[in-house]
């Protein structure tokens, strides 16, 4: 286990619109094509399941999550650079399912960048399986890049 997560002052907590500007200082700092400020609250005021993760006062990760009709899709999951591969994004991911678990959802579902390699070791060592992809479906600088999709059977 990494220092982060014995870490005391790691706290995880639901989300808010007051939270808005750290989430779009990470979403900034981790994408290419971040997500938009709007999108976040939009989420927030549909009721998405939405944590993050506070290191003291910052905000070090993040996860949104819509479920409905027993179904459960992450949407967007991000740590901040300065704290990745200390397992993090494991243990935001694993709250993401247990919140899916709470309302019944059968299935979670997620959809990554073919390129992101890191983050498919992660779903697939959490039980989730390839189930197809989605060509050109995410900008890239040079064009289009795939998804790949995923499912984990709950």
């Amino acid at each position: 286990m990494n220092a982060i997560i014995r870490d005391p002052l790691l706290r995880i907590r639901p989300l808010r619109e007051s939270d808005i500007d750290a989430i779009m200082t990470v979403e900034q700092r981790c994408y290419d094509f971040p997500w938009t400020a709007g999108i976040f609250r939009d989420s927030l005021r549909v009721g998405y399941i939405c944590w993050g993760y506070f290191l003291d006062q910052r905000l070090v990760g993040y996860g949104v999550m819509s479920v409905a009709a027993g179904e459960a899709h992450v949407l967007n999951i991000c740590t901040d650079p300065e704290v990745r591969g200390q397992g993090l994004a494991r243990r935001l991911l694993q709250r993401l399912i247990n919140q899916a678990r709470e309302r019944d959802a059968d299935t979670v579902f997620l959809e990554v960048r073919a390129s992101n390699r890191v983050a498919i070791g992660l779903y697939e060592s959490l039980g989730f399986n390839e189930i197809g992809r989605r060509r050109g479906y995410y900008p890239a600088d040079q064009g289009r890049e795939d998804a790949i999709l995923f499912a984990k059977a709950l």
